[in-house]
């Protein structure tokens, strides 16, 4: 079971953590990843951590967002938001080989949460 929680709004250049809180199984052994859909857009990637902790990232996060785990949970920190980053944002677990930013590859999901970044 994955289930996200921390979207909300937020202001241009500001932040927001996201949170997905996983059972054992996915945090320890899954390729874990965080995804995004806006209102009249595929769903992509934006970051990926394997069970060793590697992250990958779009290059449209890099620099300002980091996905890191503590404790069971996934986060995604959010900094130097743009209006861009609007979305509902999504967990996601799938098998380790070949983790990465690929959608196909994740088979859990959650059920998502809102961010709303205004300019």
């Amino acid at each position: 079971r994955l289930e996200e929680s921390g979207g909300g709004s937020a202001q241009a250049g500001g932040s927001l953590r996201l949170s997905c809180a996983a059972s054992g199984q996915y945090y320890n052994d899954y390729c874990m990843g965080w995804f995004r859909q806006a209102p009249g857009k595929e769903r992509e990637g934006v970051a990926s951590s394997d069970s060793d902790d590697r992250p990958t990232y779009a290059d449209s996060v890099k620099g300002r967002f980091a996905i890191f785990k503590d404790n069971g949970t996934l986060y995604l920190q959010m900094n130097e938001m743009k209006p861009e980053d609007t979305a509902m944002y999504y967990c996601a677990a799938g098998p380790e080989v070949g983790c990465g930013l690929g959608v196909p590859l994740y088979t859990y999901w959650g059920r998502g949460t809102q961010v709303t970044v205004s300019s």
